[in-house]
């Protein structure tokens, strides 16, 4: 039985100007009083299975929503056109931050929706927790296969918020008209200005955004409506004689609010041009301006190549002061996010430490905030994950502090040499139209066949700097940008998601990628986990129009078949459920495999089946068996599921055992083996407390943190002795407290 998630019928509200909307409601309250709709909670009780169509992906949990009772009415003295509301979809939290009232406060951000929930024709209403209501704008960026929306950005303006004021805003369907947006010129007429500066070995180089709006210079536009518009245009830092930088760039996205005449000013500089010649490491004297005045000057700033930094900045006067809080749980129902584990409580001592720890040379450009800036160092540390330890406690905390550092980790995630931006195109390049390009190898590895021409990056130019402190790789890699992106909306981090994904695939041979293909087995498991996770994040919720979208679903299709013919559908596929390349069996002599990685892969795989890709889906009810032989086989003792290497054959040139047991006994010493599994004799061998996991039980990134995701997706994916394997699970002595950082807090649906 299919249970609505929004409620039926709705009230009758007026909207300026016209246009078009979805249908009317059944019937309409005409009463003219408004009546306050309750809150819901963060993580709602009470919950709604939504059953969708068979290819709209999987389904969703949402909060219950009451039937809006009664009215609201906005009047102005232009043309007026009735709408209705109807149900809540899902709410948040508005907070001032400041000690002052702010009569009129912007507040623009990104929203997930689960499958069926609003459709592209929908509009938005804001209902405060006070009944008042807020026009709300909505600009929709990627759908689901059904048609209806998965990501869009949302943006109001809420009124006469008190000091530190928090209220809840509930999103209302509706089917008020649509309102069109402005141009840029907008911006002149309010005598709008800002500039970056650059000063290299005495000489000044400058870009304007306003300039460069006055020349009618190309610009796009990104949020356009009511509330606000946004507009990105870019140049090259250029002399006063006019010669141009080569290399050094400057960004802008300008987000005007008309209603209170105030800009965000999001200002980028880039060192990345992917194929222009000599790239290399550029010192100067940064220097921002906004309306004539300096905000933001580093004097003796060296940028390293292909790299980019960002500063944030307001035109007309600070409007920063709203903090928004999502609703966690809806965000999580909509298949978005992992089923993090919602009862884990992230105290005070963990967030006052983030804080504590973000400062220094280490958030300013260049820095890389909490991350290790040595990525191939190994062991385990909080950055590594489907979503790294601080956007983890973000999601589960809502709290700002939090949030402040998961954003700024996204931005910082520009110091590392990975961005490749392609003139041609002006987007992060692509393998698609490169797919012969690589930053390994020989140049001739990248002769593209049909052009004649080779796809090599530049070299580093003679003499220059191209050395960084920032090493960067593809198997420790930290999900920096698919959560801020997913939040906030912002087109910095959207590019910061493709820039990552774009260069998984190309940091390979193209050879050994099957060029074009950009498959990924090659590569160490770990790395072909976290390559797979940012590329479906990418596929995912890249939007609709961006020509970048159909490549990452091409190459994203690319891997899945690939894996699914050689094990899924491969009846001569190992046992085990586990990747078996060359690449994964390297321990002990080329006998083993590290089931630790090749859980990173299951999680990763999890995430792609539950973002709805059908392949992962297939590929999941195979890999997904893998953490739950380990658990319940009885040729293995569940207190070593988590080992850290698994012997899988004799030697490197044998086939693979045909049994857990065979692995077990080949992997374990004989005297473990001959202990009764889990018993007290065990745990005094093993210097355990009894039912204490082997691989370190009691670390957030212990081998057993690493296994929980794992199987966690095995439960969802529906498989014999899932179930089974994760109360075992679940039923160990020794757990750790993720409320230090819940990167693998990741719990069945």
């Amino acid at each position: 039985m299919r249970i609505a998630a929004i409620a039926a019928f709705g009230s009758t509200l007026v909207a300026c100007g016209g246009g078009g909307g979805s249908s009317a409601p059944a019937s309409v309250a005409p009463t003219s009083t408004a009546t306050p709709m309750a809150p819901a909670a963060a993580a709602p009780v009470a919950q709604a299975v939504i059953n969708t169509p068979a290819d709209a992906g999987p389904a969703a949990t949402a909060p219950l929503s009451a039937a809006v009772a009664a009215p609201a009415q906005a009047t102005t003295a232009a043309t007026t056109t009735s709408y209705s509301v109807f149900g809540m979809v899902t709410d948040v939290q508005i907070q001032n931050t400041s000690a002052t009232v702010q009569e009129a406060l912007p507040v623009t951000f990104g929203q997930a929706f689960a499958v069926s929930h609003l459709m592209p024709t929908d509009s938005l209403v804001g209902r405060f927790d006070n009944g008042s209501t807020i026009p709300l704008q909505l600009d929709v960026k990627a759908t689901h296969p059904d048609g209806s929306v998965r990501h869009a950005v949302v943006s109001g303006i809420a009124p006469n918020m008190g000091p530190n004021e928090t209220r809840t805003l509930s999103l209302m369907k509706s089917n008020a008209p649509h309102a069109t947006g402005m141009g840029p010129k907008t911006l002149l007429m309010n005598g709008f200005s800002s500039s970056v500066h650059a000063t290299i070995n005495g000489v000044r180089y400058n870009a304007s955004a306003d300039d460069i709006i006055k020349m009618g210079g190309a610009y796009q536009t990104w949020l356009s409506g009511a509330v606000a518009n946004e507009w990105h245009v870019s140049a090259p830092l250029t002399t006063a004689d006019g010669v141009a930088h080569p290399h050094l760039t400057a960004r802008f996205a300008i987000r005007w609010y008309d209603a209170i005449k105030k800009a965000r000013v999001d200002v980028t500089v880039e060192n990345a041009w992917a194929y222009e010649p000599n790239p290399q490491n550029f010192t100067y004297d940064a220097e921002v301006m906004v309306r004539g005045a300096v905000v933001y000057a580093k004097p003796g700033l060296t940028q390293y190549h292909h790299t980019r930094w960002r500063k944030m900045f307001w035109w007309g006067g600070d409007a920063s002061q709203a903090y928004v809080k999502h609703n966690t749980g809806y965000l999580i129902a909509s298949r978005a996010l992992p089923n993090y584990d919602q009862s884990v409580v992230i105290p005070e001592t963990t967030l006052a430490g983030l804080k504590a720890s973000w400062s220094g040379t280490k958030i300013e450009p260049m820095g890389v905030g909490l991350a290790n800036p040595y990525m191939p160092s190994t062991g385990g540390r909080n950055e590594i994950g489907l979503l790294p330890g601080w956007a983890a406690t973000y999601l589960l905390s809502m709290d700002a502090r939090a949030k402040d550092i998961t954003l700024a980790s996204g931005d910082l995630a520009g110091s590392w040499s990975s961005h490749y931006r392609d003139k041609n195109t002006d987007r992060p390049v692509s393998l698609l139209d490169y797919p012969y390009m690589t930053i390994v190898g020989i140049a001739t590895d990248t002769r593209n066949p049909a052009t004649k021409l080779q796809e090599a990056f530049p070299k580093c130019a003679v003499g220059a700097s191209c050395s960084t402190p920032n090493s960067h790789d593809t198997s420790h890699q930290p999900g920096f940008a698919y959560l801020p992106y997913l939040v906030t909306g912002d087109f910095y981090y959207l590019e910061e998601l493709q820039f990552w994904a774009m260069y998984d695939v190309f940091a390979s041979n193209p050879g050994y990628r099957k060029n074009i293909q950009g498959l990924l087995e090659p590569e160490q498991v770990r790395g072909q986990a976290w390559s797979m996770r940012t590329l479906a994040q990418a596929t995912y919720i890249t939007p609709d129009s961006d020509r970048l979208k159909s490549h990452f679903a091409g190459i994203l299709t690319n891997n899945l078949d690939w894996y699914n013919k050689e094990y899924t559908d491969n009846a001569a596929a190992n046992v085990f459920s586990v990747i078996a390349t060359k690449s994964a069996v390297i321990y002990d002599n080329k006998r083993g495999i590290a089931p630790w990685q090749d859980d990173f892969f299951t999680a990763a795989i999890g995430h792609a089946a539950e973002l709805g890709f059908t392949g992962a889906q297939k590929l999941l009810a195979w890999k997904a068996k893998a953490p739950v032989i380990r658990m319940t086989d009885p040729g293995n003792c569940w207190i070593d599921g988590a080992l850290y290497s698994m012997n899988i054959r004799d030697s490197a040139t044998s086939p693979f055992y045909t049994s857990m047991a065979q692995a077990s006994a080949a992997s374990q010493t004989t005297t473990f083996q001959s202990l009764e599994c889990g018993s007290a004799a065990m745990a005094s061998f093993l210097k355990l407390k009894v039912g204490e996991m082997t691989g370190y039980s009691s670390s957030i990134a212990g081998y057993p943190s690493n296994m929980q995701p794992a199987l966690a997706y095995a439960v969802d994916a529906q498989l014999p002795n899932g179930a089974a394997a994760w109360t075992k699970f679940m039923g160990r002595s020794v757990k750790p407290n993720y409320g230090t950082s819940p990167q693998f807090a990741i719990v069945p649906r």
